[in-house]
């Protein structure tokens, strides 16, 4: 079992490259810009080569591809000539990244107006002070540069003498510190040191965003599994044992009305029925914040209803067709003939093994849930993974929508890994190697 284990695990984390590589490479031939989606349509083209350069959308997919998964710092540090830090300097501050001097001290450049070029120090005991930057370098052409850190995580190139303040990118709530770098190369940590980069729709950090929405899903799709999984399952079962019956075609008929319904009618009918005519549900059904699902629960009450609709007749029926399957079998007509007590029969030796096919749908479905039914979440406005995934690959936001994909892959072989541990307490007869 534990090389099994094992094994699914580097499977997981093969099938996470592949579809790393597959969303890079389709987002780079998708059409859209996404310095123009965030200047908008006035901005000049000075204006948005000026940001796709400070963006890093100026490089290759390959080399935007492995700075996002490895980070580039390590490569980086040889233009600044000083290893270069992501840390948090003050208690209140954002962690950021600075050149480290031999003596522990970081620093950072920037332009200042009607200044020049500013160094700004942060000693080991917390002093911090700006001082005017003399140390220029000459390069082969014979002008004077200098490569350093800006308060933006960029290693920039700076060249004397072309020290006025350009126009730089102002829009969708990001400004750039600065815009008088002739080179740009923002600093990346890289995915596999725990850094899924920074949203280029939101200009803020993907990993608490994600965190944040994948526990919204979490809540979401716990409450909704609690209540979907015990009730069809206990359906399913029941229409099983009462094949051709009353029971079992009433069962049916509500299963397949639920499957057939669109999320996205049932949705709307639920906000109807019971915000606009019952009045017992608020009917304002949009969430203002990420945390707001934690403020107002009765928000949670008609997406998980939705959900139910949806999970629990498809779950049904395909309870409902193995319990038939496995009643039908000769091992339980035999044990029929034996003389075995009828519910004995049932328990013990059908509906172990007609839970058998429910599981992998079950564990399927898990994954279904916590990515968050896109239509369900827009429906509500429910802030889930599934929304925040749908919202970054409409503006293009790579860096969202890979780590995005790779929660979602990661859930799906997860949870097959544990649908096949569950196979071996319903079925001892079932061993990996």
């Amino acid at each position: 079992m534990a090389k099994y284990i094992l094994r699914r695990i580097g499977f997981m984390l093969l099938t996470m490259l592949l579809v790393s590589i597959a969303i890079f490479l389709i987002s780079e031939v998708a059409p859209g810009d996404v310095a123009r989606h965030i200047l908008g349509q006035f901005a000049t083209p000075e204006q948005v080569e000026l940001l796709r350069d400070q963006m890093g959308l100026d490089q290759s997919v390959v080399v935007r591809y492995l700075d996002w998964l490895v980070g580039n710092d390590w490569r980086l540090w040889r233009l600044v000539g000083k290893p270069l830090r992501y840390t948090q300097v003050g208690q209140y501050d954002s962690p950021s990244w600075y050149a480290v001097e031999p003596d522990g001290t970081l620093k950072q450049w920037r332009m200042k107006k009607g200044t020049g070029l500013v160094e700004i120090r942060f000693s080991p005991d917390g002093t911090r002070e700006e001082v005017l930057f003399e140390d220029w370098k000459v390069a082969e052409d014979g002008s004077e540069i200098f490569w350093g850190v800006d308060t933006a995580d960029h290693v920039v190139l700076w060249r004397k003498g072309e020290e006025t303040q350009k126009v730089g990118p102002a829009s969708a709530g990001r400004t750039m510190t600065e815009a008088s770098g002739v080179e740009y190369y923002p600093l990346r940590k890289g995915l596999l040191r725990g850094d899924p980069g920074i949203s280029l729709r939101t200009n803020k950090p993907v990993g608490p965003t994600l965190v944040r929405r994948l526990r919204n899903s979490f809540v979401l799709a716990g409450i909704a599994f609690v209540i979907i999984m015990p009730i069809a399952l206990l359906l399913g079962i029941l229409a099983g044992l009462k094949e051709g019956r009353a029971a079992d075609r009433t069962i049916s008929l509500f299963s397949l009305i639920t499957t057939s319904v669109p999320e996205f009618a049932s949705g709307v009918f639920l906000i109807l029925l019971f915000a606009f005519w019952l009045k017992v549900l608020p009917g304002a059904a949009v969430f203002v914040s990420d945390v707001a699902p934690f403020m107002q629960p009765k928000l949670l009450i008609l997406p998980v209803l939705t959900l139910t609709l949806v999970e629990v007749g498809y779950v049904t029926r395909m309870t409902r067709a193995s319990m038939i399957e496995v009643m039908n079998a000769p091992y339980i007509r035999t044990a029929f003939l034996k003389g075995l007590p009828y519910w004995r029969i049932v328990f013990k030796h059908a509906v172990r093994n007609a839970l058998m096919a429910p599981i992998t749908v079950i564990m399927l479905h898990v994954n279904w849930l916590i990515g968050g039914i896109v239509v369900v979440e827009s429906v509500f406005g429910y802030p889930g993974l599934g929304m925040y995934t749908l919202d970054s690959a409409l503006f293009k936001d790579i860096n969202a929508i890979e780590a995005g994909a790779m929660v979602m892959v990661a859930l799906a072989v997860g949870t097959q890994l544990v649908a096949d541990i569950i196979y071996t307490f319903l079925n001892p007869r079932i061993r990996y190697t």
